[in-house]
């Protein structure tokens, strides 16, 4: 049954709210002020959120902020008997439903009541269905391994929070496949998830890679450009191979992740922003530090969490599902879905150092694919000639 949740410290007005919803089939449940009101979305499953502006201990505007923020799944539909045009765009500009004048119009209120819940469910099926095509893509994190288990229950617990995570391990583990998981198993999933390659910008150029540029600040600046930081407002920014961020890059970013701020490059105005930051690294970095390439304040910055992603010599036992995973991938893109692989030549696979791990996996099941004598199973022959074993 669908729950509501009304705050407000009239009890006059919670009762014939209350009364009403009831009457039209909905579960509802109580609360005096923001912070009772807290306690029991922590608690309870709650599906729409009607809440006074103006209360004691902690106010409407106060309270619309933090569950926007920490549960934007849930719908809200503020109450206010101090209404006017310019609060009502307020309520909304941050984030609300709707917003209804007292005294209420209980007509008017069931019909916003029904369609903060339609928006709701919108926002739900639209997390599920970005997970699904992030699956289909092939962006799951594939392995019944105990290594593998341990990092997805990380996952688990870090996903829900916005605390900053540091993902460490080899080229071609799988860190940015951690890091989509992450930002996909968040509230911030219908935001932008933007992806940096540090390793990749030359150093010149990352500072305004990352915070943008003001128009003529330097000589190939013909427009302003906004930054990275900017564009994943409200969303995820996934800092790649951040061991190879210059020293001046770096004294920025510690900058942005202790006071959310950014300044563009040629300007000293600060512009404030919201966004959840993971870093990774094939590098040691402790090393790094010691040898005067990354800075130490920065590391404690971004290792909120650290994940470590195992190689894949660390969890052969994965390499069967993994090879079927792809097998199924890569015959369906070319027509022939269903490819199967001879037990000896998947032998013959476990076999192989991989030292280049999941990504060097994905390279040659691909290749035998598309190179093999049958087009329905992949023999041991197909490995001896295709891969050097």
């Amino acid at each position: 049954m669908t729950k509501i949740l009304i705050v407000d410290d009239e009890r006059s007005i919670r009762n014939s709210l209350a009364e009403l919803l009831e009457m039209e089939g909905y579960s509802v449940i109580k609360a005096e002020d923001g912070e009772q009101a807290l306690e029991l979305i922590a608690n309870e499953e709650i599906s729409l959120i009607i809440s006074d502006i103006k209360m004691p201990k902690m106010d409407g505007d106060q309270f619309l902020n933090i569950v926007t923020n920490s549960y934007p799944e849930i719908p809200m539909i503020m109450i206010s008997g101090h209404g006017s045009i310019e609060s009502a765009v307020d309520c909304i500009h941050k984030g609300a439903a709707d917003f209804v004048e007292k005294p209420i119009d209980m007509n008017r209120m069931l019909v916003s009541v029904k369609n903060a819940l339609d928006k709701g469910m919108l926002i739900v099926e639209n997390k599920k269905l970005r997970r699904k095509i992030h699956k289909s893509r092939g962006g799951e994190i594939i392995g019944s391994s105990e290594a593998v288990k341990s990092v997805l229950k990380v996952i688990e617990k870090v996903a829900p929070t916005d605390a900053r995570v540091l993902i460490t391990g080899s080229n071609g583990t799988g860190k940015e496949l951690a890091a989509r998981h992450i930002h996909l198993s968040s509230h911030r999933v219908d935001k932008p998830f933007i992806e940096v390659n540090c390793a990749a910008i030359p150093s010149e150029l990352i500072e305004s890679e990352l915070f943008g540029h003001e128009k003529g600040s330097f000589t190939s600046a013909i427009k302003q450009r906004k930054g990275k930081f900017e564009q994943a407002e409200k969303g995820t920014i996934f800092l790649d191979e951040i061991g190879d961020m210059s020293l001046a890059a770096q004294a920025k970013v510690l900058r942005a992740l202790q006071e959310n701020k950014i300044s563009r490059v040629g300007s000293d105005a600060d512009i404030l922003v919201d966004v959840r930051v993971i870093a990774a690294t094939n590098k040691n970095l402790i090393n790094e530090i010691k040898a005067g390439r990354f800075r130490e304040d920065l590391f404690h910055r971004l290792s909120v969490i650290e994940i470590n992603i195992p190689s894949l010599s660390e969890r052969i036992e994965d390499i069967d599902e993994l090879v079927y995973h792809f097998l199924e991938q890569y015959s369906s893109e070319m027509g022939n879905p269903g490819m199967k692989i001879e037990s000896e030549a998947l032998g013959l696979l476990k076999k192989l150092p991989w030292t280049g791990n999941v990504r060097e996996l994905r390279n040659i099941v691909e290749r035998l694919v598309i190179l093999s004598e049958s087009p329905k199973i992949v023999t041991v022959e197909d490995v001896r000639q295709n891969i050097r074993v």
